[in-house]
């Protein structure tokens, strides 16, 4: 193994264990409220909760690490999850399900902005390529295994939500031991809404439809698998498919987008989607052709958010990288949310498969809205077009990604943390100090 490997193994190892848990948890409890007679509504409302629940962790999380440092709050958030995951097999609430949804989202994008500042502060510029790599291929790792184990324990009941458990109980050993210098406290990126909402509008685009896809995914595509035949084990292997796929598509789309137009790169993928979901749709039978379908959307949809972190990078400066990262999480988590609530509502009126007929629809609208004559070029950077990087839907990261981005200047970021969190340092400044003069 590489010595830049070894370095972080310990904080690939908790990451590895905390994607296992979240990708089984996703996945058991739509099958478990699936198979309790839950409707497919509520079973996209749970899944709604989660993404915002990750949208609101992001602002929770920069003031908890800056008030107790990093460890702490890995510790605490960790602590939330685990008694959160054992929360579902007190009771049947879905009600209560789902604010324990909302809390796991919240705490986990705590634990991803932990990760992720350790890994950028302490590796240097020369290594941040394959350290962002690794973290993206341990985070889809995670995401297939937790797949996996549905196909070794098919029988849904509490020893998922056990193992869950288990994985985010584990994943505080290799942090709290770690001998690593602790990084510097964080500062929150501004959003600059106007600005990005001006300059890449298709970039955004494309980053909302993701969300809903993916959102919509993770959340229902275990339900229709279920209605429409497949066994607990099987749906196992029919995500873990789609989500590998995912991860081997990563660097041939980034070898197209290098080479081609990249709004036409993204025209074509929604073009090829849309195909694929109607298909699926249409024909939707347990067999092999499904898995194929299945293998196809993963390539499809799970490059559609790295293809539009390119496009916004090439007509992004490189200080307004930091930002522009807070802002592409927020734009992901909206479509994440309402994709989940959207999708459920559609297979509730009309059916199960209506499911990837909303997904059609949703990547209907960027053959419409992405045309390469919509991209005026009036603010392409000198470097553009930016190396392409991989990345993992977003769905397991945190706007603290762009450091860890080899694009992206050490010393602007850097700069622009530093420069955006005066306030609360002076804030937890201020705190500490009062702290101090209290009696007792």
């Amino acid at each position: 193994m590489p010595r830049t490997l070894t370095a972080f193994s310990s904080l690939y190892f908790a990451t590895l264990l905390m994607l296992l848990g979240s990708g089984l948890l996703s996945t058991y409890l739509g099958l478990r409220l699936a198979q309790d007679g839950v409707s497919e509504l509520w079973i996209g409302v749970m899944m709604t909760g989660y993404y915002l629940g990750l949208v609101l962790g992001a602002s929770v999380g920069h003031r908890l690490i800056a008030q107790v440092g990093h460890i702490r709050a890995f510790v605490a958030s960790a602590g939330v999850v685990t008694a959160s995951v054992l929360g579902h097999a007190l009771t049947g609430s879905v009600e209560i399900w789902l604010g324990l949804r909302i809390l796991v989202g919240m705490a986990m994008m705590c634990q991803y902005m932990v990760l992720e500042s350790w890994l950028n502060e302490q590796s240097e510029s020369h290594q941040r390529g394959m350290v962002f790599a690794s973290y993206m291929v341990v985070t889809y790792l995670g995401l297939v295994l937790g797949q996996v184990v549905l196909t070794v324990m098919p029988e849904l009941d509490i020893k998922h939500l056990l193992l869950v458990a288990m994985c985010f109980s584990l994943c505080l050993v290799p942090v709290a031991v770690t001998k690593r210098l602790h990084p510097a406290p964080l500062h929150p990126a501004p959003l600059k809404v106007r600005l990005f909402v001006q300059r890449i509008p298709q970039a955004l685009t494309t980053v909302a439809v993701a969300g809903l896809l993916l959102g919509a995914f993770y959340g229902l595509a275990p339900v229709f698998a279920s209605g429409v035949g497949l066994s607990t084990s099987e749906i196992g292997v029919f995500m873990a498919v789609a989500i590998g796929a995912g991860l081997c598509a990563q660097w041939p789309a980034g070898w197209l987008s290098d080479r081609f137009e990249r709004s036409r790169t993204i025209q074509l993928n929604a073009i090829v989607l849309t195909g694929v979901v109607l298909i699926i749709a249409l024909t939707a039978a347990p067999d092999f052709a499904l898995l194929v379908l299945t293998a196809m959307f993963g390539v499809l949809a799970f490059t559609l958010y790295p293809l539009a972190v390119a496009l916004a990078n090439d007509h992004v400066e490189q200080e307004e990288r930091v930002p522009l990262s807070a802002m592409l999480l927020v734009t992901f988590g909206l479509g994440a949310s309402l994709g989940p609530l959207l999708g459920s509502l559609v297979m509730k009126q009309w059916g199960i498969e209506m499911l990837y007929v909303f997904m059609a629809c949703c990547s209907m609208i960027l053959v419409v809205k992405v045309r390469p004559g919509t991209v005026t070029g009036d603010h392409l950077v000198e470097e553009a077009p930016v190396h392409f990087m991989p990345a993992a839907g977003n769905v397991v990261s945190s706007p603290l990604a762009a450091a860890l981005d080899p694009r992206v200047d050490e010393q602007m970021v850097v700069e622009q943390m530093l420069d955006d969190g005066d306030a609360l340092a002076a804030m937890s400044e201020r705190d500490e100090d009062q702290a101090d003069h209290r009696p007792g």
